[in-house]
């Protein structure tokens, strides 16, 4: 029975996944990592807010009180980017291995372990896609298997594979909800003449199958809203990065961008208003509930 209903869970989150426009236009490879070498910089001084950060150690705690964390703990964190969480998680005792194939990102962790006396983070520069968990001797190796807000976790079958490589827990946050499509979703409608409606990373759809395979993921939801308020040339820099993901950036598309924005500019600045739902789940591979229908059969 919970083979069947995982299944189902499974094969309605790849059917979203394959209609999405964001997974057929997703370019990867060497173009992929350019684009966040690129927002490295960006992305790091972004997430250094006091008051995200203090969220993060809130979690570091919640994770801690449900026994993920235990004395000299192994963490694989899956697309540690610059490092927030790892170097957390080192704080908290444990021994991490950040994977995160930017090296731009790479560059800042390491920059900020070296500022902060942190050793006991290990850098593995590849994707999540490209870990062989028999060839790297991963295989139930991680007593955490951590992934925040990452393109690694991009379907059922590297949800499974993050599973694989935990002997104690896994935790996953991604957004609930629309998440960034509210604040790309106009201008994309405009280049494209495609709707992004839905999203095929979104919290429930891992949820779903983790809890249709028997476990129980403890749920948590975090609200938030941020004003950016940027002037003209960065709002149109922070769109085209955002855009060179999916599609070639033409002088025509960078003049449709420069037009989007311009619309929106008062006195010379743009102003983004973000507001988000990110979930949080929380499980343990050890503990399945029984279903009592296996008995029958």
């Amino acid at each position: 029975m919970t083979d069947d209903h995982s299944h189902f869970w499974e094969e309605r989150w790849q059917s979203i996944i394959d209609a999405s426009p964001l997974r057929r236009r997703r370019k990867g490879g060497a173009e992929a990592m350019g684009r966040w070498d690129k927002m490295a910089a960006d992305f790091a001084q972004r997430t250094a807010d006091p008051t995200a950060a203090e969220k993060r150690r809130r979690t570091v705690a919640w994770m801690t009180d449900r026994g993920a964390l235990p004395d000299g703990a192994r963490v694989l964190d899956i697309g540690a980017g610059p490092g927030n969480w790892s170097l957390l998680l080192a704080e908290a005792g444990a021994r991490v291995t950040a994977l995160e194939p930017s090296g731009a990102m790479v560059d800042i962790l390491k920059g900020r372990m070296a500022e902060q006396g942190i050793s006991a983070i290990s850098t593995d520069q590849r994707t999540w896609q490209a870990v062989d968990l028999a060839r790297d001797g991963w295989e139930g190796a991680f007593d955490l298997v951590f992934a925040s807000m990452t393109p690694g976790i991009d379907g059922p079958a590297n949800l499974r594979k993050m599973m694989a490589a935990s002997k104690g827990h896994c935790y996953l946050s991604a957004f609930s909800g629309l998440g960034w499509h509210q604040w790309y979703g106009t201008l994309w409608r405009e280049l494209f003449a495609e709707t992004l409606d839905g999203h095929p990373g979104d919290i429930i759809h891992p949820f779903n199958l983790v809890y249709a395979m028997g476990y129980r993921p403890e749920l948590r939801f975090d609200f938030w809203q941020r004003e950016n308020r940027m002037s003209r040339d960065k709002a149109i820099a922070d769109f085209t990065t955002h855009l060179e993901g999916f599609t070639d950036l033409t002088d025509a598309l960078r003049d449709k961008v420069a037009a989007f924005v311009d619309q929106r500019c008062e006195n010379g600045h743009f102003v983004d208003e973000r507001r988000a739902c990110q979930g949080m789940m929380l499980w343990s591979v050890n503990q399945k509930i029984h279903d009592p229908t296996e008995d029958l059969q």
